[in-house]
């Protein structure tokens, strides 16, 4: 099961029950607290504190009943109690320490952490977001004490003796990222790719085939793009599609604008360009045109264990109310349909509707 970003982080950290102190740079937001309040004047008092599981909600019903080998998410927040805010940036991610248990309690396996908010803290900030991790068990990639470090995948284990999915993460330029966070051999930052051509296809060919094992499998998560885009860039389909004819990807996960993007099957692999936030605390705040961010999905892909092609896939939308995770009203259900339906048909990509069930998106091998 793979997911967007995951921003627990500002007003979601300040209902749970260590939150850091709130303040913000931003230029009409100061405290971190403004956005609980904004929530709560559109669906109603959170009830602070909440527990670890509580910003799940329906969704850990979800993944339990689609019982996925591995649960994957963008973890686009900073967990430390770090003062020192990158300078110059307006928004700022963090979570308390405290708080790495919130995604103990929806058992994610690994996060990718090559984004445009992972150093909002600085590199202590870094330092603790990785400490964090790694006392709490979770596997991550795209972030590191250096590039080489940055730059090496997360393994984790599928079914089968010694079978393994390589997580490697990168970020483009045009999400974002200052320039200054890119690791180097002697500066921690995250994997940063300095454009979407094919000299940055060749890098990370080289850098996937240097760790692929025999009967690996590999997922390439690129955190890409500006928010709140009509259509994915013909870039981002160009270099996606490279990676894989390049037999170098079996699965690219695109994360960064604030809503879905459609997603395509190229040569047998998924390519999702764009999965959208699936938690964030942007409930009080309002519609941009015809796209909204409360409406976050997970992407449950069935995969061939020799092969990596994709066999079936199933788009779970959830709806963010009160800070949690709810199965969608019927307009946000309706909402996703007609955005996505018709822009993957498009690219020659049948999505269809089901609503026997919980609601969801399917596409299968054979259709």
């Amino acid at each position: 099961m793979l997911a967007g970003d995951v921003m627990t982080g500002r007003g979601i950290d300040q209902v749970m029950r260590e939150p850091v102190p709130p303040v913000l740079y931003e230029s009409f937001v100061r405290d971190a607290r403004e956005y609980v309040r904004l929530a709560e004047r559109v669906n109603g008092p959170i009830g602070a504190p909440v527990s670890d599981a509580y910003p799940w909600g329906d969704a850990l019903e979800v993944m339990d009943a689609l019982a996925p080998h591995l649960r994957i998410v963008n973890l686009e927040t900073a967990i430390t109690k770090s003062p020192s805010a990158w300078p110059g940036k307006e928004v700022h991610y963090r979570m308390s320490p405290a708080h790495t248990s919130c995604l103990k309690a929806a058992r994610i396996d690994a996060c990718c952490l090559a984004n445009n908010h992972i150093l909002d803290w600085g590199t202590p900030g870094l330092a603790d977001t990785l400490q964090a991790l790694d006392d709490a068990g979770l596997r991550h990639a795209g972030a590191g004490r250096d590039g080489q470090a940055a730059r090496a995948p997360a393994a984790l284990p599928l079914p089968g003796a010694g079978r393994r999915l390589l997580m490697f993460a990168w970020a483009a330029p045009d999400c974002g990222v200052p320039t200054a966070w890119a690791a180097t051999d002697r500066r921690a930052g995250i994997a940063w790719l300095p454009g979407l051509d094919e000299a940055a296809a060749s890098e990370v060919a080289s850098v996937v085939r240097r760790h692929r094992g025999p009967g690996d499998l590999v997922l390439v998560s690129l955190h890409w793009g500006a928010n709140w885009v009509q259509e994915v860039p013909s870039r981002h389909r160009r270099f996606a599609r490279r990676l894989i004819e390049l037999d170098v990807a079996d699965v690219v996960h695109g994360h960064s604008s604030h809503h879905p993007l459609p997603f395509e099957v190229h040569a047998g692999k998924l390519i999702l360009y764009g999965c959208g936030d699936l938690i964030n605390d942007y409930e009080g705040i309002g519609l941009h045109g015809d796209l909204r961010s409360d409406v976050g999905c997970w992407y449950a892909a069935s995969l061939d264990a020799r092969s990596g092609s994709l066999r079936a896939l199933e788009i779970v939308p959830m709806q963010v109310r009160q800070f949690r995770l709810r199965h969608p009203s019927p307009a946000a259900f309706q909402w996703l349909t007609d955005l996505l339906v018709p822009r993957c048909r498009a690219m020659g990509t049948r999505l269809e509707a089901a609503t026997q069930g919980r609601p969801r998106l399917v596409w299968s091998a054979g259709a």
